[in-house]
Order: structure tokens, then sequence, then C-alpha cells
């Protein structure tokens, strides 16, 4: 008999993109998700541009400043997410407790001489020609090394102390930072964040109902500690502004012409670049209250597309958990989705009237290199877990369907 011998080529290594190559639901998320976070980035450089453009104007600066600015950062934050997502989630985990530090001190700089007072909080950095948010970067810091500590303890989250030590902490050392500067939003925000990770690192029911009351009672001792604060929640619940005409230049006034500037959008908006309430009438149009600006240019149906990429984005992150079911990515993924919901629900909340103002910006949305750029690194070590669970996935099905 003739025996011949077959010499396979050695198949070439795929190239990985930042999707997913086999077709599939895990291939269709992750393309949603970029899709709706490249839209929300998109729309935050449009609505930047057009609520600052006035303010640039009369200020004597480029009247394309704002989308300069923010499309800058936009730019760097993508650059900085598609290079995230193709770091191995181990080298991630490892490098976390170096990210806590450099967090910690940027924090601490706040207080020094190259700190700086903004808005009423002292949570401003000035590093030579770059302004900065430690408390912002804050919270890619804590998701990251939140993520990897719940990670580590995998097999001991049933244990109340493996789940409070050294997370609580740790992330109340953070919030106390906050609060002296008079923050309490991002205070706010890092709470819903640090639940997010460990109700979906399945932690017991028992034990986050401990530590969401233990928060609970934290959060309010620290606003008990600003006078300032104390006055802006008793002004919400004692003064009516559409009714109480004397207030409406104090107060009120904020809160009013983001009001006038909805109303003023009625159900198709009055075109981009067409505000009114921008023209210095409502404070931080670009910033805390763009969405008020979003809704008078686009009026009621753009807003609520907006809302509803936000519930879209939410709903993908959370399917996502079904094939990225390491401990690690659990974590992550959970607690971006509390990130961006809780910060989502805040801001908007705050322009409808419906809770006091808190300082928190719209994700992807408003100005602010260090918010943009920490929440497209998240999604960027979102990335990094849907990336590794498509190389176990490839690794597992059959030769013929790879």
């Amino acid at each position: 008999m003739r025996h011949q011998t077959v010499v396979l080529a050695p198949q070439a290594p795929a190239r990985w993109s930042v999707v997913p190559a086999r077709h599939g639901r895990l291939r269709t998320l992750t393309i949603v998700l970029l899709s709706v976070v490249l839209l929300l980035v998109a729309i935050g450089v449009l609505m930047v541009q057009s609520a600052s453009q006035v303010v640039a104007i009369s200020a004597g600066r480029h009247p394309l400043e704002g989308v300069l600015r923010q499309g800058a950062f936009a730019a760097l934050g993508i650059a900085l997410m598609l290079g995230i997502s193709r770091v191995p989630t181990a080298v991630l985990r490892r490098g976390s407790w170096a990210l806590l530090l450099l967090g910690f001190s940027l924090q601490v700089l706040v207080y020094s001489p190259l700190g700086y007072e903004a808005g009423g909080n002292r949570n401003w950095l000035r590093l030579g020609p770059i302004s900065m948010q430690p408390a912002e970067f804050m919270k890619f810091v804590l998701l990251v090394w939140v993520s990897a500590v719940l990670a580590t303890k995998a097999r001991l989250l049933d244990r109340w102390a493996h789940v409070v030590i050294p997370i609580l902490p740790v992330v109340a050392a953070s919030m106390f930072i906050n609060i002296l500067g008079g923050d309490l939003g991002t205070l706010v925000i890092l709470a819903a964040l640090v639940f997010g990770c460990l109700c979906f690192s399945r932690v017991r029911g028992r034990i986050l109902a401990g530590i969401a009351g233990v928060a609970a009672l934290g959060i309010a001792a620290m606003t008990l500690t600003k006078p300032n604060r104390v006055v802006r929640i008793m002004h919400f619940f004692e003064v009516d502004c559409l009714a109480d005409a004397e207030h409406a230049y104090a107060g009120c006034w904020q809160t009013l012409n983001g009001f006038w500037a909805l109303a003023n959008g009625g159900v198709l908006g009055v075109g981009v670049g067409n505000s009114t309430a921008k023209w210095h009438w409502l404070p931080e149009a670009e910033n805390d209250f763009v969405f008020a600006i979003l809704g008078e240019e686009l009026g009621f149906v753009g807003a609520m597309m907006v809302i509803v990429a936000f519930g879209v984005l939410a709903v993908v992150l959370m399917a996502l958990m079904a094939y990225c079911d390491t401990p690690f990515a659990r974590s992550v993924l959970g607690g971006l989705t509390a990130w961006i919901s809780a910060q989502m629900i805040a801001n908007i909340s705050v322009v409808l009237g419906f809770i006091p103002v808190l300082g928190v910006p719209l994700p992807f949305i408003s100005a602010g290199g260090t918010s943009l750029l920490s929440l497209l690194m998240a999604v960027g070590v979102a990335l990094a877990c849907v990336r590794e669970a498509a190389l176990a996935a490839d690794a597992c099905a059959p030769a013929g369907l790879r």
C-alpha cells in the first residue's frame, strides 16, 4: 500500500479587531455597544459646540472652541478605549493597585496649590496647561480596582468580612476626599458604581442591604457637614420655583431657565444652534444643564431619543454578562451599567427639577475632558472583557465553525 502524507499549511493567527470576528449575538451586542457610545459622543460634541459658542464669542475666544476642545477629548478617549480593549484583563487586574495609588494621589493634590475651586467645589487640578477633575478619573479607577478585588475574592464573597475589607474603607476614603471639596454629586455616583459591582458579583442580599444602609447613613452625615448643601436641599423642598416669583433671580434662576429652555423646544425643537437659553440665561449650559439645551434645540423627540440610547446601552451591557461570565467581567459590566445609568438619571432629574442640583455631568455629552476620557476608558475595559469572551468561545467552537 502506498502511504501519502498530507502537510497542512499552518493557519495564520486571526487578527483581532474591536468587534468579535465570528458572527453571533456577542458580535451583534458589541456592534450595538460601540454604535450607541459613538453616537452619544457625537451628540455631545455637537451640543457642547452649540451651547458654548455664544459664551466663547462674547469672551473673545474662538467660536469653534467647543467642538475643537470636546472633539479633541473625544478623539483621545476613543483612542484610549481601543487601546485598553487590547489589554488582557489579567494585566488590568495586576495594575489596579498602582492605578488606585495614582487616583488617590491626584485626589489629594486638589488640596495643594495645584488645586483650585470652580462652581463652589474644590475638585479641580491644574497641571501646567492641563486641568482635570481627579474625582471623575477616580470613577474609572474604582471600577477597575473594585472589580479586581472582587475577582480575587470570588469564592469568599458569601462572608461579609471579605466583601467589606478592603473595599469599603478605600471607597469611604475616596468619598471623604470628595466631600471635603463639596462634591456631593460624585459621591452619590461612586456609591452607585461600587454597589453595581457588588450586586452583579453575586454578593448575598443581606450583605448588600447592610452595605446600602451604611452608605446611606454615611452620605447623609457627609451632606450635613456642609452648610451650603443643607441650604440647597432645604430650598428645594421649601420653595416652589414655578410659583414663588421672589426666588426667580436667586436660587431658582438656573432651574427656571432650564424649564423654559425645554418648554421652548416643543416637540421637534428650534433647531441646532438656535437655542435662546444659551445666550447667558442658563448657567452651566454646556455642562450640568446641557440636556436643557439639547431639549430646546432637538425637542421632545430628540431628548427622548437620547434617553432611549442610554436605555439601550444599559440593556446591552447587561446582556453581555451572559457571555462575559468571569468574576472580573461581571463586576466591570455591572459597575459600568450602574455608573452610566445613575449619572444619566441624576443629571436629567436635576434638569427636570425632580431632585436638588448636584453638579453631575450627563455621560458622554456634557463638556469635560476628564469625565469623557474616564467613561471611554471604562468602555475599553468592558471591550477587553468581550474580547477575552470571544477568544474563549472561538477556542471551544468546533474547527469548522471558527
